[in-house]
């Protein structure tokens, strides 16, 4: 191994990576095609997840509660698919705004649907290790501290897509991702 390969973070002497055009025709077709059917599939199966669960508000279990969440995340991200579906075919057509939005949605529905799974772990851990006396705690944990649990730390670690996601020109086309400045990432890396 060189310096380089163990993450200098000198990107200068590396080759130009593959994707190039050799890749861009197949993905023009494969990843609209692969966000349409999640979409489609998305969109019913969540949707009716929501819809079923908000006729029967009385019976709800703190595993449906917690399910419903799910639900309400994986719907957010489902929606920014057609956008970047359009930006897979095309070009980034939709401006700063909705660059910066469907990046926050894509990082609050990575952080919140992890921590809704780990509080639907530690709903289970309670139920079976403690199930005389957990009732109390777990509908806690799932009516209230998910609140703040789960989507208030999913919020603020969107703070970065909000400061970075913008849209840059790249060989005539707009691309909308996360631009980092260099200097930035060698302050990060020097307190590692």
């Amino acid at each position: 191994y060189t310096e380089d390969d163990l993450g200098s973070g000198d990107y200068d002497s590396m080759k130009e990576p593959c994707f190039r055009e050799e890749n861009a025709h197949f993905n023009r077709i494969f990843l609209p095609t692969v966000y349409s059917i999640i979409f489609l599939t998305g969109i019913v199966g969540n949707g009716l997840v929501i819809l079923v669960m908000g006729y029967q508000k009385k019976l709800r279990s703190m595993t449906d509660k917690y399910r419903l969440h799910l639900s309400v995340a994986d719907l957010l991200f489902v929606l920014t698919l057609p956008f970047w579906a359009v930006d897979a075919v095309a070009n980034w057509y939709f401006g700063q705004f909705l660059c910066k939005a469907v990046h926050v949605i894509y990082t609050v529905n990575l952080y919140s649907s992890v921590l809704i799974l780990a509080f639907i772990s530690l709903d289970r851990y309670l139920a079976i290790v403690h199930a005389t006396n957990s009732q109390r705690p777990r509908k806690l944990l799932a009516e209230k501290v998910v609140y703040v649990g789960v989507w208030l730390p999913a919020v603020l670690l969107t703070i970065p897509d909000l400061i970075f996601a913008d849209i840059k020109e790249a060989d005539e086309r707009y691309i909308c991702d996360r631009f980092y400045p260099s200097d930035l990432w060698l302050v990060v890396f020097q307190f590692q």
